[in-house]
C-alpha cells in the first residue's frame, strides 16, 4: 500500500461538478493499493500516515503530526501510484490490486483514519477526479508499507 501525501493548506476533489470532499489545513493523501495489501498493511499506513511529522513546531521544525495541529485529511484513490515504470513508455499495473480489492481496502483505510477522531474526507473511488491544492512548503512525501 502506497501513499503520497501531500501538506496542504487547502484541498479538495470534485467528481462531475460535485465538490465530494474539501478540507482546509491537513494532508492530501493521494492512496495506491497493491495486490497482497491486508488489513494489518492498511493500519500500518494509517499509523504512518497520521502520525508523520510534517508540520513545524514553535521553532520552526518539522515536528508534529496532523492530528497535533488540528488537520484534517482528504484521501484519494491513485491507482497510478502503484504503476511499473522501470522499462518502455508505456507504465504497467500489473502490481495493483484487482478493483474490487482495491476498493475494499481504501474504504478500510479512510474508516480507520475516522476511527482515530481525526476529519476524513474523500473522492469516489474509481470516478474521474479533479483534485485541487495549494501544498504548503511545498512538503510532499511517499510511504509505503
Amino acid at each position: 500500500m502506497i501513499a503520497l501525501i501531500q501538506r496542504v493548506s487547502e484541498a479538495s476533489v470534485t467528481v462531475d461538478g460535485q465538490v465530494t470532499g474539501t478540507i482546509g489545513k491537513g494532508l492530501l493523501v493521494l492512496l495506491g493499493v497493491e495486490k497482497g495489501d491486508d488489513e494489518a498493511k492498511a493500519q500500518r499506513l494509517r499509523d504512518k500516515v497520521l502520525g508523520y511529522r510534517v508540520f513545524e513546531d514553535d521553532a520552526g521544525k518539522m515536528n508534529l503530526n496532523v492530528q497535533q495541529v488540528g488537520g484534517s485529511v482528504l484521501v484519494v484513490s491513485q491507482f497510478t501510484l502503484a504503476a511499473d515504470t522501470n522499462s518502455g513508455m508505456r507504465p504497467s499495473f500489473s502490481a495493483g490490486a484487482a478493483p474490487a480489492d482495491a476498493e475494499r481496502w481504501y474504504d478500510y483505510f479512510v474508516e480507520r483514519c475516522r476511527d482515530k477522531e481525526i476529519q476524513t474526507e474523500t473522492g469516489i473511488f474509481a470516478a474521474d477526479m479533479k483534485v485541487a491544492l495549494l501544498n504548503d512548503g511545498p512538503v510532499t512525501f511517499w510511504l509505503q508499507v
